[in-house]
């Protein structure tokens, strides 16, 4: 295992071992801001986070994990754990099914465009996906009979681009409760199909709503329809865009919806046998299995270093290595509530970002502070299904990344983290 600090020495064994070149890039992802943290991270502190995840293998809560904590622009913590697979240890450049972390990134994308003038947030969804305009919301009149209480409402205000970036469209997923609308979903089995990115959004957009837009936080496929606005708006493909605007700019070389070289596959970090299942019905997918669906909500695999490079972009307020991605202003649109008091908006059942965070665009956003959660206001965070999750801390200048693949310890992990790295600022 290396343990390394921040210092000149860490960083150049870094840049002389082939094997984690990967991290030198985090390295360089240098803070463009001056002002300093309010709270220095204390490397020795964070030593307990060696601790915790050597525990963690040990029994077997996790096959392996990669842990980076990042402040003012450099690494302060960066280890790796246990193993990616049955015969390889894990590594820097270890490969990651980041699952809902590819929401932030496409929703990112998104606001690249309304910053070109291409898209606005309120223009209504129908206008690149016409086929939405037929949409209807769905009611269950209660009857008992699933069939003959079921019915169709029109829409008192049509789905906007704001909607699909905050989780208000009323589109949802199929794998999670069972109300009439979301069965639906269920049956049309949107995993298990291999539709291209059109195909697939007209076939989403049949589908009643689960409600009305507008009136409710409920997590499902907007981002996903929204990597479908993307490709009509800019007449490239997801990925090309996301490509061009973003991961050849970013140095994100490893991110990507499949692997296309095999030759990469080997670096595939991988869950438990027994700890593969997403939901009741959808396991973890093979990366290699290359597919027509780009799926800009879950569909993107990727490193640790690729990541890193994207949350230091955003904690600099839009740019990394003196290139501009986005705004300063737009970064704050993005990472403020938008679902709070006066909104209008209610939180579903699950309400996945909890009791002290509201939603941006793309973003649960810390709006409560707690003893039992600790973080400032404005902190911004996202996890993904299989295992990944990190939180960006503008006020005290840093991000904490973590990616193993272990579904079932996700929620376990952030909390047990978080305490682990704010006992170790003063």
């Amino acid at each position: 295992m290396k343990r390394w600090r921040n210092s000149a020495a860490a960083i150049l064994l870094l840049a002389l071992g082939g094997a984690a070149a990967a991290v030198t890039a985090i390295s360089f992802a240098q803070t463009e801001r001056a002002h300093p943290a309010v709270r220095a991270l204390v490397p020795d502190r964070l030593l307990a986070l060696n601790d915790y995840f050597l525990g963690m293998v040990a029994e077997r809560k996790i096959p392996g994990a990669v842990v980076l904590v990042q402040q003012h622009g450099k690494p302060v913590y960066f280890d790796t754990f246990g193993n990616r697979d049955s015969g390889h240890p894990m590594t820097a450049d270890s490969i990651f099914r980041l699952y809902s972390m590819s929401k932030p990134i496409t929703s990112v994308a998104a606001m690249m465009l309304v910053e070109d003038g291409k898209l606005k947030l309120d223009d209504p969804l129908s206008k690149y996906i016409p086929a939405f305009g037929d949409s209807k919301v769905g009611i269950d009149n209660k009857t008992g009979d699933e069939h003959a209480s079921f019915g169709l409402v029109p829409l008192q205000r049509p789905i906007t681009i704001a909607d699909l970036l905050k989780h208000t469209s009323g589109i949802t997923y199929g794998f999670y409760g069972d109300d009439p609308a979301r069965k639906r979903y269920a049956q049309l089995d949107v995993f298990g199909r291999d539709w291209d990115n059109a195909s697939w959004a007209d076939r989403i957009a049949k589908l009643p709503l689960a409600e009305q837009p507008g009136t409710l936080w409920d997590y499902g496929h907007s981002t996903d329809i929204l990597g479908r606005v993307i490709e009509v708006v800019s007449g490239q493909s997801l990925y090309h865009f996301l490509r061009d605007r973003l991961f050849d700019p970013l140095g994100m070389t490893d991110t990507s919806f499949y692997i296309t070289d095999l030759q990469h596959r080997e670096r595939v970090a991988e869950p438990f046998a027994s700890d593969r299942m997403l939901g009741p019905v959808v396991g973890m997918h093979d990366p290699a299995d290359l597919r027509l669906w780009q799926a800009g909500g879950s569909g993107l695999v990727g490193t640790i270093s690729d990541y890193a490079r994207f949350l230091q972009m955003l904690l600099n307020g839009g740019t990394l290595d003196g290139r501009r991605y986005l705004t300063g202003e737009s970064v704050k649109e993005m990472t403020r509530d938008h679902i709070g008091p006066g909104s209008g908006i209610a939180r579903d059942y699950y309400y996945f970002p909890g009791a002290v965070s509201g939603f941006g665009y793309g973003f649960a956003v810390r709006t409560k502070e707690t003893v039992e959660e600790p973080g400032p206001l404005g902190e911004y965070r996202w996890d993904g299904v299989g295992g990944t999750f990190f939180w960006v801390d503008p006020v005290d200048d840093m991000f904490v990344l973590v990616m193993t693949q272990a579904p079932s310890q996700r929620w376990r992990m952030e909390v047990d983290v978080r305490k682990i790295v704010y006992e170790a600022l003063k």
